[in-house]
């Protein structure tokens, strides 16, 4: 009781609240350092080529919703639009012999393409344009701009079957002792880079240890595995770019568009015949550092949650786990 009445005094004095997070606690270090490693990451120099790359994602994506509007404005983005096609020239040469890329990189020119078409031509954007075209030369045209909701792939699962989908992703901590094959983890990642992400950057990586020993050296690394993350044959470590960011207010993003990802990640395991578990990622010092030298993470990288990934043992247990009433987990305002 002593403590909390101490940390109730704390928490309403602005002064002695900087002081305890700033100078007596190091709880959240680490993050601030991550936090200013990303900023100057993505805002040095020029920025690095992926930092390039998340601006050109936020960028063009801004340029998708300002496509959309009603009604269409005659003119705007010249706020941004300097930067974006400075990065376009940048990133389209380097990404044009990279099979990988190229989607990626007709998005990028297909929504230009489509924005410089569409908005009144004054002198600076003329000169955006001309900019823009000399990039581009190498890059064809495509159909990767905006398009109406109707067009958009057929829905083939109903309520029910989807429903039963979520009810069976439970967390499984049994495995067979069989290999999982790459081949089945890249397609529930192919679903995973669908999930919706602020600005479309996707600030993560999934990194996997498919196999002993390494598979469990990180294992052990999170608390809450002791007695069974020995039999894991597989396990991935989300892990958050900072240096998708140039300002502090998105530092959170990334536990934000990373858990997105993440569930359709486990939802599409379950259709592929393989099962999941989800670890929490505790924020301790000494467990980050562990975490950072077996993974060789830079300093603007953080890991965000572990997931195991495996063949059901059949005869292994699952809990029940009955979730929180629907009537206390919702209120209609």
């Amino acid at each position: 009781m002593k403590k909390l009445s101490s940390l109730k005094r704390i928490l309403g004095n602005r002064l002695a609240l900087g002081w305890y997070y700033g100078i007596s606690s190091k709880v959240f270090r680490r993050e601030h350092r991550a936090v200013l490693a990303g900023r100057i990451a993505h805002l040095g120099e020029g920025g690095t080529l992926d930092a390039q790359r998340y601006t050109l994602r936020r960028n063009v994506h801004r340029l998708e919703k300002g496509l959309i509007m009603r009604p269409l404005k005659n003119v705007f983005a010249l706020d941004y639009l300097e930067e974006t096609i400075t990065a376009f020239e940048r990133v389209a040469p380097a990404d044009a012999t990279d099979p990988e890329r190229r989607g990626e990189t007709a998005w990028f020119a297909d929504v230009l393409r489509r924005y410089f078409a569409s908005v009144a031509q004054d002198a600076r954007v003329a000169a955006w344009a001309e900019r823009f075209t000399r990039a581009a030369g190498g890059v064809p045209a495509g159909d990767s701009s905006p398009y109406a909701a109707e067009k958009r792939p057929e829905c083939r699962v109903g309520y029910d079957e989807f429903h039963a989908l979520c009810r069976r992703r439970r967390s499984v901590r049994w495995f067979l002792d069989r290999p999982v094959p790459e081949a089945l983890l890249d397609r529930a990642l192919d679903a995973a880079r669908q999930a919706p992400s602020a600005c479309n950057r996707q600030p993560f990586r999934f990194l996997i240890a498919n196999g002993k020993p390494l598979t469990q050296e990180i294992a052990s690394i999170p608390m809450g595995t002791r007695g069974f993350a020995e039999g894991f044959p597989a396990i991935v470590v989300l892990v958050g770019d900072l240096s998708a960011y140039f300002d502090e207010r998105d530092r959170h993003v990334i536990y934000i568009d990373g858990s997105l990802a993440v569930m359709q990640f486990m939802l599409a395991l379950e259709t592929l015949g393989l099962a999941s578990c989800p670890i929490n990622w505790p924020d301790i010092e000494d467990r980050e550092k562990r975490m950072d030298q077996v993974l060789g993470l830079a300093a603007h990288e953080r890991p965000i949650l572990l997931i195991a990934v495996g063949y059901a043992d059949p005869a292994g247990g699952v809990p029940y786990s009955e979730k929180t009433p629907l009537s206390h987990l919702r209120r209609y305002l």
